[in-house]
C-alpha cells in the first residue's frame, strides 16, 4: 500500500488538477478565442496548463523545504531525501516558469512563434520593459537559484534560507493577473500572496510527506505526520481567510456568485472546506491510529490520496480563475477617466477627515500583519495554557504586556494610523513610533523567549522545532553582536534619519511590499535594541551593575538625541519631506502639510524623551532591587543559610535556558510541596525559610521582567 500511495498520491494530484482546470476553463470561458489577435488554441490551453505545473512544482518545493526545516531529522535519511525531492521539484518549477513566460508573451502580444529578429526584440522588451514580463523573469531566476541551492546545501541554516528564498518566488506571482489591476491593489496583492504561501505549504508538505515515507521509520511516522498536521491547520486558516478577502475584492456583491467567476469561487470554497474536513479527520483519527497501531497504514494512505485529489481540484480551479473575467471592474483608480491627485499617487481614494473619533474608529486592515498578530497571540496563549496544564503559573504582568503588544501591533498596521499614513506624515511617524519603540518594549516585558523555553520541550530526534529555532536565532553570532549596546543603540538612533531622510519613506508610502519591509525593519531594530536598553546587566553577570546602567543611560540618551533632532528638524529646517507626495494629495481637510509635519516632529520629540525617562526609571529600579537582593543574601560558608530560590537554579525548572542563563524564578508551581511531572523529570517544590521566601516574593513583585531579556539570559550585553 505504501508503494501504491507514493505513486498514486502525486499522480492523483496532477490528474485532478488538469481535469479540473479544463472543466473550469469551459465554465469560465478562460480559453475562449480572443476577438482580436488570438494567439491560437495551443497558447490558450497551454498557458493555464503550464501555470498549473508552476503552482504544483512551486508548492512541492516550498512545502517540502518547510517540512524538512521544522519536521525532519537532520541525521536520518529522510533529510537528504526531502532536499533531493525539493531539488527535482525546483527544477520542474524553473522549466515550467520559463514555458509559462513564453506562453504569456505570445498571449499578450497575440503573435505567432517566429525566428526573425523582430520576434526576439519584442520578447526582450516584454521581459525587461513590462511589469508582467519582469515578474515572470524574476520567477524563473528565483526558481533556478533555488534549484542550485537545493543541490548545493544540506545544513540546517542553509536549507531554511533556501526555503525563504523560494517563498520570494511567490511575490511576482501575487502581483499578476487580477491583483495587478484591481482598484484595491495593495489589499489584493497581500491577500493573494498569503493565499499562495498557505497553499504551497499545505499542498507541498503533504506531497513531501508521501515521497519521503519510504525512509521514515514506522515508529516515527505518526510524529512527522503530527508536525505536518500542525502546519496544515495554520495553512487552512491562512488560505481560508486570504481566499475570502480576495473573493470579496473580486466578486463584490453576493449576487455575483452566480456568474462564471462566482461559480468557480464556490467550487474552490467547497474544495477548501473538504480539505479542512479531511485534515481534521487526519488530526483526530489517522494520527492516533498510527500511534497506537503503526502497522495499519491503509486507512491513513487512503485519506492522504483522497486529500491530494481534493487539493488537485482546488489547484485546477485556482489556475482557471486567473483566466476568467471578474464580475467587478478591476481598473485601478489611477487609470480612470478623472482621477484625483490622491488616486493618481496611491490608487486609493482619499479618506475622509478623521474627526474627533476617526483615529479610534477608522480601520484599514493589512492582512499580512493581522495574520501575524493572530499567530503570535495564539502561540503565546498556547504556551501559557501548556504551562498551566503542567501546574506552573506564568506571571500575569507578562501576559498583559503581550496582549498590549499585540494590540499596538494591530493598531499600527491596520488601524487609523495605517489608514492615514500615506496621506499624513504625522500618522506615518506615529505608526513607526509604535512599531519601533512601543511594541518592542512591551515584547521585552512579555518575555516570549523565556515562555518558549519554559513551555516547549526540546526535541530528541535531531529535528528543529520552535524551541530549537528560537535557540538558533538567539544564539546566532550575528544576533549576539547586534544586541550589544553599541550596535543596537546605533541602529535604533540611525533608523529614523535613514528612513525619513531618504527615499525609503516614498517607497513605503507608494508600494505595499515597501511598506511591509519598512515596518518589519522598524520592528526588528526595536526588538534588537530595546531589550538591551532596559536590561542593565553586563556580560556573564547575574545582576544589574552601575557600569552597565550607565552604558544603557548613555545609549538611551543617544537614541533620544537621534529622535529629538529629527523631530526638531522636521519642524522647520528640513522643509516639507517628500513634497511631491505628502504635499500633492489634494487634501481639503486637516492641517497644511508643513503644519502636519511639525506635529510629526513633536511626536518624535515626545517619544524620544519618554524613551529616555523609561530607560532611566526601569534601570534604576532594577539596579536598586538587585542591590537590595545582594545585600540581604546570606554569606556563604559553614552553617550559612540556604541561598534564595532566585539565586539557585532548580534542576528541572521550566524554561531552563542555555548554560550561563539565570533561572526562571517567577515561574512557580501553583502549590508548594507537590511533586509534578515534567517530561522525564519530577519537580519538587521545596520549602525555604520565611525570610528567604518573603524576600523572593518581593523581588518578583518589583521585577521588570528579570529573565525576559534573552540578551541578559545569554550574557550577550556588555557594560
Amino acid at each position: 500500500m505504501n508503494r501504491i500511495a507514493r505513486i498514486a498520491g502525486p499522480a492523483v494530484l496532477v490528474l485532478a488538477a488538469f481535469v479540473s482546470l479544463l472543466i473550469a476553463l469551459v465554465i469560465g470561458g478562460g480559453a475562449n478565442a480572443a476577438l482580436i489577435a488570438d494567439p491560437g488554441a495551443a497558447v490558450r490551453f497551454g498557458l493555464p496548463i503550464a501555470r498549473v505545473v508552476v503552482d504544483l512544482s512551486a508548492a512541492a518545493t516550498i512545502g517540502g523545504l518547510a517540512l524538512a526545516t521544522i519536521g525532519l531529522s537532520r541525521t536520518a535519511p529522510e533529510w537528504n531525501r526531502a532536499i533531493d525531492v525539493a531539488a527535482a521539484a525546483a527544477g520542474v518549477w524553473t522549466v515550467a516558469s520559463a514555458v509559462t513566460t513564453f506562453f504569456t508573451f505570445l498571449s499578450v502580444a497575440g503573435s505567432k512563434v517566429s525566428l526573425d529578429e523582430q520576434f526576439g526584440q519584442s520578447m526582450g522588451v516584454f521581459l525587461t520593459g513590462t511589469d508582467l514580463g519582469l515578474a515572470w523573469l524574476v520567477t524563473v531566476l528565483v526558481a533556478a537559484a533555488v534549484t542550485v541551492l537545493c543541490f548545493a546545501v544540506r545544513s540546517r541554516g542553509m536549507v531554511a534560507l533556501t526555503a525563504g528564498v523560494s517563498m520570494i518566488g511567490l511575490i511576482p506571482l501575487a502581483q499578476q493577473g487580477h491583483a495587478a489591476g484591481t482598484a484595491s491593489h495593495d489589499a489584493a496583492v497581500t491577500a493573494l500572496g498569503l493565499h499562495l504561501v498557505g497553499a504551497a505549504l499545505w499542498v507541498g508538505g503533504l506531497v513531501m510527506l508521501v515521497l519521503v515515507r519510504p525512509v521514515v521509520p514506522g515508529d516515527r511516522l505518526a510524529v512527522v505526520v503530527g508536525r505536518y498536521s500542525s502546519i496544515a491547520l495554520g495553512c487552512f486558516v491562512l488560505v481560508a481567510v486570504s481566499g475570502i478577502a480576495s473573493a470579496q475584492i473580486r466578486v463584490g456583491a453576493l449576487s455575483n456568485l452566480f456568474t462564471p467567476y462566482g461559480v468557480l469561487i464556490l467550487v474552490k470554497i467547497g474544495a477548501i472546506v473538504a480539505m479542512g474536513v479531511l485534515g481534521a479527520v487526519q488530526r483526530r483519527r489517522a494520527i492516533v491510529a498510527l500511534s497506537t497501531a503503526p502497522a495499519r497504514h491503509r486507512p491513513f494512505w487512503t485519506l492522504i490520496v483522497l486529500e491530494l485529489a481534493v487539493m488537485g481540484v482546488a489547484s485546477g480551479f485556482a489556475a482557471a480563475l486567473g483566466r476568467t473575467a471578474t464580475p467587478v471592474d478591476q481598473i485601478a483608480l489611477s487609470k480612470t477617466t478623472n482621477p484625483s491627485p490622491a488616486e493618481l499617487l496611491t490608487d486609493d481614494s482619499l479618506p475622509h477627515a478623521p474627526g474627533a473619533w476617526g483615529w479610534l474608529t477608522h480601520w484599514n486592515i493589512d492582512l499580512f500583519w493581522l495574520m501575524a498578530a493572530v499567530l503570535l497571540a495564539a502561540t503565546y496563549v498556547a504556551g501559557v495554557v501548556r504551562l498551566r496544564r503542567r501546574g506552573w503559573s506564568w506571571p500575569v504582568r507578562r501576559s498583559v504586556a503581550a496582549a498590549l503588544a499585540i494590540v499596538c501591533l494591530v493598531v499600527a498596521t491596520s488601524g487609523s494610523l495605517h489608514d492615514y499614513d500615506r496621506f499624513l506624515i504625522s500618522a506615518n511617524v506615529g505608526a513607526h513610533v509604535l512599531l519601533g519603540v512601543v511594541v518592542p518594549a512591551l515584547a521585552w516585558a512579555a518575555a516570549p523567549v523565556q515562555l518558549i523555553r519554559a513551555a516547549v520541550h526540546p526535541r530528541d530526534d535531531d529535528s528543529t522545532g520552535v524551541r530549537e529555532w528560537t535557540d538558533v536565532v538567539v544564539e546566532n553570532p550575528t544576533v549576539r553582536y547586534l544586541v550589544q549596546p553599541f550596535p543596537s543603540i546605533l541602529l535604533l538612533a540611525a533608523v529614523w534619519w535613514a528612513f525619513y531622510g531618504t527615499q525609503a519613506v516614498r517607497w513605503s508610502a507608494s508600494d505595499s511590499i515597501g511598506r511591509t519591509v519598512i515596518d518589519a525593519v522598524f520592528l526588528l531594530v526595536g526588538l534588537l535594541a530595546l531589550p538591551t536598553l532596559f536590561t542593565p546587566i553586563a556580560a556573564g553577570a547575574r545582576r544589574a551593575s552601575r557600569a552597565a546602567f550607565l552604558v544603557r543611560a548613555v545609549g538611551a540618551l543617544v537614541v533620544a538625541a537621534g529622535m529629538v533632532s529629527l523631530g526638531v528638524a522636521m519642524r522647520g529646517p528640513l522643509g516639507l519631506l517628500q513634497a511631491s507626495w505628502f504635499g500633492s494629495m489634494g487634501r481639503t481637510w486637516g492641517p497644511d502639510p508643513l503644519v502636519d509635519q511639525a506635529r510629526a516632529g513633536g511626536v518624535l520629540v515626545v517619544a524620544g524623551v519618554l524613551l529616555l525617562v523609561a530607560v532611566l526609571v526601569v534601570g534604576a529600579v532594577r539596579l536598586r532591587r538587585d542591590a537590595g537582593a545582594a545585600g540581604t543574601a546570606p554569606a556563604a560558608g559553614p552553617g550559612a543559610a540556604p541561598a534564595a530560590a532566585s539565586d539557585v537554579p532548580e534542576p528541572a525548572a521550566p524554561g531552563s535556558a542555555a548554560p550561563g542563563s539565570r533561572p526562571a524564578d517567577d515561574i512557580a508551581p501553583r502549590s508548594a510541596g507537590v511533586q509534578r511531572a515534567h517530561g522525564d523529570a519530577t519537580r519538587t517544590a521545596t520549602e525555604t525559610s520565611t525570610s528567604t521566601s518573603t524576600s523572593d516574593e518581593d523581588e518578583d513583585e518589583d521585577d521588570f521582567d528579570e529573565d525576559s531579556v534573552d540578551t541578559a539570559d545569554s550574557g550577550t550585553s556588555t557594560p
